[in-house]
């Protein structure tokens, strides 16, 4: 293999599994590569644990403000200013100190008590959704289980009424979804996903006004620090996050964490034959599934990382999905292995400011649902190949047949 042979932009490529043998070349090769752009000036490329998270961690040097660029889309683009967000920013594309502002605000509604106490009502979720599978004897996982579960979940936390989920799973696919052939529509289409979005999440704000709740919602729209308040823009685009995030990042890793058992039976067998080893499961699926496969940052000073010189204004992209490979990280990184410890994986950013939001949330959603399905199913077995979606920044896959052998 040659450097001229990699190709990151090709989204073609990745519809046949993430390109690990491009990612470990680059590890092993050219952990800090300059990569071609057809039309623009090229990017790095991180694909090493210790530069991914020192990235990660250093929100001046390396900024995510869209203003800058951003962290979603490698390539060149127009502002996103121009999406109709106003001042207003995601708080993915905020640096510190707004950042920081912004996220104090939004932990107000993920505490733990407030996440802890939604544990009974998944596992009910879960159970429904499992019943309903099971019975059927074969299904679509990801569409049947492994999508409906974050919906449901983030329905509950941000008070959508159950009935509306799948507007949030709709959404979210023309959203991130829109360079696969499945879900592919024009720009003015991602746009009005946007606005449908938006004009939704406006109106759930205003019920929460008159009539409160104990729900994530209300405790974000009373949140308030040093009089600081969420604007109703900041509202929209939150909302826009978490059902995003939320649903997409989740769903990918319990598809991927099936498709590997799948393919490691023994694996499975071993959680069936003492469930009590899910909690270091869920650690390896979050590893193996590294759902958002990078991250753009941009650089805002020169700055040298393993001899090599970074401009300022440069591109960057952290590549999670290397990073959990990394073979001075990991044991035997290719095996999956859910006994694996120990298992510092980056699947949620590894530290620093832009830590997942929502780690606990989707730790605890994947552990219960394997933990379910292994008391019920001691069997499944595959009916046919992963569809993976078409995208070099989220590891999707779309559809997973698969037949239960329950108890």
């Amino acid at each position: 293999m040659e450097l001229s042979d990699i190709d990151l932009l090709d989204r073609d490529r990745f519809t046949q599994g993430v390109p690990h043998d491009w990612l470990t070349y680059l590890r092993n090769n050219a952990p800090v590569y300059h990569h071609p752009e057809p039309d623009g000036p090229g990017f790095w490329v991180l694909t090493k644990h210790a530069d991914v998270t020192l990235v990660g961690k250093d929100g001046r040097t390396f900024s995510s403000d869209q203003s800058r660029g951003g962290v979603v889309g490698i390539e060149e683009q127009g502002p996103i200013e121009d999406a109709g967000f106003g001042d207003a920013k995601l708080m993915l594309m905020t640096d510190p100190p707004e950042h920081t502002r912004k996220r104090k605000l939004v932990n107000h509604g993920f505490t733990p008590r407030m996440i802890t106490r939604m544990e009974e009502h998944i596992r009910d979720l879960t159970n429904e959704l499992l019943d309903s599978a099971i019975a059927k004897g074969e299904c679509d996982f990801v569409v049947e289980v492994a999508a409906e579960l974050p919906l449901l979940v983030i329905a509950e936390l941000i008070g959508v009424p159950v009935d509306d989920r799948h507007k949030i799973f709709e959404w979210s696919n023309r959203m991130i979804g829109s360079e696969d052939p499945e879900y592919s529509i024009a720009d003015e289409e991602v746009f009005a996903a946007q606005v449908e979005m938006f004009m939704y999440a406006g109106g759930l704000a205003e019920e929460r006004r008159k009539e409160p709740r104990d729900d994530i919602m209300t405790a974000l729209l009373n949140a308030e620090i040093d009089g600081d308040r969420m604007s109703d823009m900041d509202f929209n685009l939150f909302f826009m996050l978490l059902s995003v995030a939320g649903n997409e990042t989740t769903r990918n890793a319990i598809a991927h964490g099936m498709h590997a058992f799948l393919e490691n039976p023994d694996q499975y067998q071993l959680l069936v034959e003492d469930p009590s080893r899910i909690d270091s499961a869920t650690e390896e699926i979050l590893r193996w599934a590294s759902p958002v496969m990078y991250f753009r940052r941009n650089a805002t000073d020169d700055v040298e990382i393993r001899g090599t010189q970074i401009k300022a204004g440069d591109k960057l992209s952290i590549w999670y999905v290397s990073a959990n490979r990394d073979e001075e990280v990991f044991e035997d990184p290719f095996r999956f292995d859910i006994l694996r410890d120990p298992n510092p994986h980056i699947a949620f950013g590894g530290g620093g400011p832009h830590f997942c939001l929502g780690a606990n949330l989707a730790r605890m959603e994947i552990r219960v649902l394997f933990e379910e399905l292994v008391k019920r199913v001691p069997r499944v077995e595959s009916l046919g190949d992963a569809d993976r979606l078409r995208s070099n920044f989220i590891a999707g896959i779309k559809h997973l047949p698969v037949r239960f052998h329950p108890a």
